[in-house]
């Protein structure tokens, strides 16, 4: 039975060669190929359905790679257009618009396989965008970085984002807030569009090249890994960030643009979950609260709202809204003890809501309180507060004293917490920092200060919230770099 799925496995799958001049090399990589495939073939077997998109993709990916790595004296031999560094969103983006306009593209990604992060972001579901086509109100978004963006985004706009996608099969739905996703509700969807996309326009890729050191010499960049050394007419950068650091971004382009001249602004995780002092959040763990008002103060003072989405989590909080409000906190956490209240029902004020607690416990006077509750907040959540309010869940509404009722209502107005910390890098969706964008020139990408470099994506000190903005960033910053590259 595996010898027939693995005839069926070979009869789905071509093989694509990359860009190369060197013919031989390519005959010895196909002989390899030969010899190894069934292996290869075999293994991915365990994880994917012959005739599904991800079995395709993944096939394509683990072979093209693996021929690739027997062809590197040709590749090192060559004097390229343009070195991607980086097989994120940004880097795939850029390299095939790149070599769509016809240049030679060598993609470089330390992991062996391209956007590990990418296939993880938005819980595994990818929010590909956000769905504001008006300009202005998206570039608002990027704050200060916004004006600097303007001529960045006229070249490669959310909609010229959608319209890709749309051209190369991919269906988007727009969800809260504006998120747009695919209609898989996968980010393997995107994934696997961008892998068919670095195929179809000859990109090559080489996988497990860990870049140590981007110099250059003279008019050309040459980029170093660690068994060889790679030349190029122009390099751009796309090596990400500091978050998730086990996804590969650990901060390498950062090192190498600090070499080549460019100022490293001071980078950390932004857009990260939150932890609290409070331990009951344990027991309320995945359960999500949408528009309500959360207060952050300091000292008891207070210092700003915000309205939005909550997930509570097994160590604090996280959501939208709390990710966004991270970086605001973790300056808070310098100055004194940081305290989060959330209002849990939309009434104006305490009374109101003590009031219709006692409409509600009139109406349902013999019901068990915890059983009542459940109608105003989510049942786990309501067992929690009832415990701090010192309320025995079993005791009938019509015995719920006065003073219980006041700590109830109290409780639903501004439910306390005690926030101690941001979790680290593992968890952050992206870091702050970077190089500062008045070194780059924002209607190319390229460097001032070094012609023929590009920085994109995460490499660019320019903060953003959570809800599509960072992979439009990612998508923009890519292509503008791509296409001037390739000039």
């Amino acid at each position: 039975m595996r010898s027939s799925r693995s005839e069926q496995r070979r009869a789905n799958i071509g093989i694509t060669k990359g860009t190369t001049t060197d013919g031989g090399g390519l005959m010895q990589a196909l002989c390899i190929y030969n010899i190894s495939v069934l292996y290869l073939l075999n293994t991915i077997s365990n994880e994917f359905e012959p005739d599904s998109e991800s079995y395709r993709a993944t096939s394509f990916l683990y072979i093209y790679m693996y021929t690739q790595s027997h062809m590197k004296d040709a590749y090192t031999k060559k004097l390229w257009d343009i070195i991607v560094v980086g097989g994120g969103p940004a880097g795939m983006m850029a390299a095939a618009t790149a070599a769509a306009k016809g240049a030679s593209v060598l993609l470089l990604e330390k992991n062996q396989t391209l956007g590990k992060k990418l296939r993880i972001t938005g819980g595994g579901r990818c929010n590909v965008t956000n769905n504001k086509t008006n300009s202005r109100e998206m570039l608002a978004k990027y704050k200060r970085s916004g004006k600097f963006l303007h001529s960045t985004f006229s070249q490669h706009s959310v909609t010229d984002t959608v319209t890709w996608f749309n051209e190369r099969g991919v269906e988007l739905k727009e969800e809260n807030e504006g998120r747009l996703f695919p209609v898989t509700d996968s980010a393997e969807t995107v994934y696997e569009t961008l892998l068919t996309e670095l195929k179809e326009t000859d990109v090559t890729v080489l996988g497990g090249a860990v870049v140590t050191a981007v110099k250059k010499i003279d008019s050309h960049f040459l980029t170093t890994t660690r068994t060889e050394q790679f030349r190029a007419k122009k390099c751009i950068l796309a090596t990400g960030g500091t978050s998730r650091p086990e996804t590969g971004s650990t901060g390498d382009g950062f090192t190498f643009a600090k070499t080549l001249g460019h100022t490293i602004h001071a980078h950390n995780v932004a857009l990260v979950p939150v932890e609290t002092q409070e331990r009951w959040v344990k027991r309320v763990s995945g359960v999500s609260l949408s528009d309500v008002k959360l207060t952050l103060t300091v000292d008891g003072r207070k210092q700003f709202t915000q309205t939005g989405k909550v997930l509570f989590t097994h160590s604090g909080l996280s959501g939208p809204t709390i990710l966004n409000m991270s970086k605001q906190i973790s300056e808070l956490l310098e100055t004194g003890t940081v305290g989060l209240h959330i209002k849990l029902m939309s009434e104006p004020d305490e009374g109101s809501i003590r009031e219709k607690l006692t409409e509600l416990f009139h109406a349902e006077s013999n019901k068990k309180v915890c059983n009542v509750l459940n109608q105003l907040v989510p049942t786990t959540l309501a067992k929690v507060v009832l415990r701090l309010a010192n309320i025995d869940g079993d005791t009938p509404c019509h015995s719920v004293r006065v003073e219980e009722k006041k700590r109830l209502s109290s409780l639903l107005f501004a439910l306390p917490l005690t926030i101690t910390g941001l979790l680290g890098a593992d968890k952050a969706v992206i870091s702050s920092g970077g190089v500062p964008l008045t070194e780059i020139n924002p209607k190319t990408m390229e460097s001032k200060k070094v012609p023929g470099l590009f920085l994109i994506g995460d490499m660019l000190d320019i903060d953003r919230p959570s809800g599509g903005y960072s992979l439009q960033l990612c998508w923009t910053t890519g292509f503008v770099a791509g296409s001037h590259a390739a000039v």
